[in-house]
């Protein structure tokens, strides 16, 4: 089978950058460069014409895919008449049935070309290049080493990773009809339609491109959605764990590839790329649910632990628990003041409202998330043992589930009822807590905590974006306070809690550096957070109640920050870290007393 999995690699990678090709052929206009099939202009050696040219070479391609796919068709003819398949006979009667698919596939080509480039033809004829791409990989997977050690069914993970493949097909074929129709640039703005999320479905191409686009989005949330699942479940190989990753780089770089085309009015290169990207993705998502279910999970793996019964209220303080309002509350003291200064006054109440509630389920959703991906060490910590995982209150997969909806709610409330500035701020905040913190710094490297304090500092983002509908400097000034006073407040709930970051392998600063580091990068935190809460009279010139408040509370920090430097002690570090709530309330509510006055 080692042949047939490298003829299948060879297969595949041919097949892509057939796909690709018939992407410039697309974006260059090259359709009709040969108008007849299967010579061109009536001859076997084409016209020296760039036209011409690339519409030749996208049949050169598929000939040489067609060529590879009836290598393989012998050689898999041979291992079955040999008996040489060794449990992998299915991957072999496959690479039987790609050969005549592969001339079906040619077929249909020339029937593109005859049609003279009709919409729904092509994107038949896109759609078989998806089936043969499919089962191309299908057979490269399948082929392959199976994962070490006895392997069992992955049940839900299969159902989602199948889920995700669907609907990326659909997308697929829905994009082919956008192109096949030149409807790209329908609505001329992104990721809005006509400045609208549900536009007027009149004009020629609108439901099309309106299909494509939340097509879109549900597929790359599922993505999203099914790459967590397979990262964070007990059990999953290696080999499916990459796949997950990479699966979400294709679909990010898919949809940022389909706004470009907007952008740039459908420019060649993006045009092209959006095309090859479109195979890329498919084979990715091919990929991982073929590996779900060849590899499933370890036997053995660790299940969920069951959750008890319990009663109404004490299960929606659990789910209420999950959000951990407390953090809520503080993130969304820094918003309102950051409105009030962008205004210069009260905005109306219901964008304050709408606004809050937004940032809230945002805030809210990264939480949840963060609390399925740190269950394990939230057991461990004498903390954390008490949160709704570790206690089984609730379920992982529950809440997991839990924050991906609030998520998804908050992107299409504020982008609905805000602007859709303020909805990308907020995405990309969870984003951020979720992958870059949580699943990457926190486990890493001692300095989680001050790169990851960014994503508690775009809420003042989001406010000054749902008043101005941009940023500005004074609202990179305000994000800035908050970034570099994280540490310093962090730091000190650290100093009094090692014990349990050390017991469960997280690397805070006092556990890697000690506590004289540790307090020594506090006092100097303290004393750039104070410089810092000075920028905003440049950079708003507001006025002299800041400017008091700045500097006495400040000079509060850094005289704390310095006491547990010279004598420390935990009773004095707890007291720095409740002093930092204190006072970042506090400064924030002198930027909107003076913002009004």
């Amino acid at each position: 089978m080692r042949r047939i999995r490298t003829l299948a690699i060879t297969t595949t990678v041919s097949t892509l950058v057939l796909i690709g090709w018939g992407g410039l052929v697309r974006a260059t206009d090259s359709g009709d460069g040969c108008p007849d099939w299967p010579r061109c202009f009536g001859s076997w050696i084409p016209r020296w014409e760039i036209h011409t040219l690339i519409e030749y070479m996208h049949r050169l391609l598929a000939v040489v895919s067609g060529l590879l796919a009836l290598a393989m068709a012998i050689v898999a003819i041979i291992a079955l008449v040999r008996r040489e398949t060794r449990g992998a006979r299915g991957a072999a009667w496959a690479c039987v049935a790609l050969a005549p698919l592969f001339l079906a596939q040619g077929a249909l080509g020339g029937w593109v070309v005859l049609s003279g480039l009709d919409p729904g033809v092509v994107t038949i004829h896109f759609a078989m290049a998806f089936l043969v791409l499919g089962l191309v990989v299908t057979i490269a997977v399948t082929s392959g080493e199976p994962a070490a050690g006895a392997r069992v069914p992955a049940g839900g993970l299969l159902r989602l990773t199948t889920t995700s493949a669907a609907l990326t097909y659909a997308l697929l074929l829905v994009g082919t009809y956008v192109r096949a129709e030149g409807a790209g640039l329908t609505f001329r703005d992104w990721p809005l339609m006509a400045g609208r999320l549900i536009p007027s479905l009149a004009p020629d191409g609108a439901l099309a491109m309106f299909l494509h686009r939340g097509l879109a989005l549900a597929a790359g949330a599922l993505i999203v959605w099914t790459a967590v699942r397979v990262r964070t479940s007990a059990g999953t190989s290696a080999r499916t764990r990459r796949l997950a990753s990479w699966t979400v780089m294709t679909v990010v770089a898919q949809i940022t590839l389909g706004a470009l085309n907007v952008v740039t009015e459908l420019a060649t290169a993006p045009r092209a790329l959006h095309v090859a990207m479109s195979g890329l993705l498919w084979a990715s998502v091919v990929a991982l649910a073929v590996a779900t279910h060849v590899e499933g999970v370890a036997e053995g793996a660790v299940p969920e632990a069951p959750v008890g019964e319990g009663a109404f209220l004490r299960t929606a303080g659990a789910y209420l628990a999950l959000t951990k309002p407390r953090i809520i509350v503080l993130l969304l003291i820094t918003t309102v003041p950051a409105m009030l200064l962008a205004a210069g006054e009260v905005p109306s109440g219901w964008l304050i409202a709408a606004t809050l509630l937004g940032g809230m389920l945002a805030a809210a959703s990264a939480n949840a998330i963060n609390m399925y991906l740190d269950r394990d060490i939230d057991e461990v910590m004498k903390r954390t043992r008490q949160r709704p995982l570790p206690g089984h209150r609730v379920s992982p997969s529950a809440a997991l589930r839990f924050g991906y909806v609030l998520g998804v709610f908050a992107f299409a409330f504020l982008a609905q009822t805000v602007n859709v500035l303020s909805a990308l701020l907020a995405l990309s905040a969870i984003a951020f807590y979720v992958f870059v913190y949580t699943m990457w710094l926190k486990r890493s490297t001692v300095q989680n905590i001050v790169i990851g304090g960014a994503a508690g500092a775009v809420p003042v983002l989001v406010g000054w974006a749902a008043v101005t509908g941009g940023l500005a400097w004074p609202a990179w000034v305000l994000f800035a306070v908050i970034f570099v006073w994280t540490p310093p407040h962090f730091w000190a709930l650290a100093m009094r809690v090692q014990d349990d970051y050390a017991a469960a392998g997280v690397p805070m600063m006092p556990v890697v550096r000690g506590d004289e580091e540790t307090r020594r990068l506090i006092l100097a935190y303290s004393v750039v957070l104070v410089a810092t809460t000075l920028l905003l009279m440049p950079a708003e010139g507001i006025g002299v109640i800041y400017l008091v408040a700045a500097v006495g509370l400040g000079g509060a920090f850094v005289g704390r920050a310095l006491l547990l430097w010279r004598r420390p002690s935990d009773g004095r570090a707890w007291g720095l870290f409740r002093y930092s709530i204190v006072y970042l309330g506090a400064l924030f509510g002198a930027v909107a007393i003076d913002a009004l006055v």
